[in-house]
């Protein structure tokens, strides 16, 4: 079970969610690391952090408006000792939720082909063919936004 908390730009905590996108997303494709300077325009965005128990961010991602209706995720990372246990889906789950709460009806993303099937789980779907960027397949994915069901 992850904490998902706000992150504020330029914190200690942001500093902490930069170095876990480098890891987990630009080191393992020898792509420039992210650093303060160069994230500016990151200022205008939600950013979310998953803390595990004792505090430690694991997971993050980022929320960015595309239009008034529509926000797009952006860099979502998890920790590799975190992957397959259930992190990444709670804090999707909690970025839908913020999503919704702050007025959007669609989230979309360009997702790493790799990602596909994980997204797809959550009812992400593709939208037109794969495309490169960052030198690696993606594929534009979008989920129109509901809230939960009563049981």
């Amino acid at each position: 079970m992850i904490i998902t908390k706000p992150i504020t730009y330029g914190s200690e905590a942001y500093k902490d969610m930069l170095a876990l996108r480098n890891e987990v997303l630009r080191k393992p494709i020898n792509w420039p690391y992210f650093e303060l300077a160069n994230t500016r325009h990151e200022t205008e965005f939600i950013l979310l952090g998953g803390y595990d128990k004792q505090h430690t961010l694991v997971a993050c991602c980022i929320l960015a408006e595309k239009t008034p209706s529509e926000v797009q995720l952006k860099q979502m990372a998890v920790l590799p000792n975190q992957q397959g246990k259930g992190t990444g889906a709670q804090l999707l789950h909690h970025a839908e939720i913020i999503a919704l709460q702050k007025g959007y009806k669609k989230l979309s993303m360009h997702a790493r082909q790799t990602a596909l099937g994980f997204y797809q789980k959550y009812n992400y779907v593709s939208i037109g063919t794969v495309f490169e960027e960052v030198g690696i397949p993606h594929f534009k994915m979008e989920k129109v936004l509901s809230l939960p069901k009563a049981k």
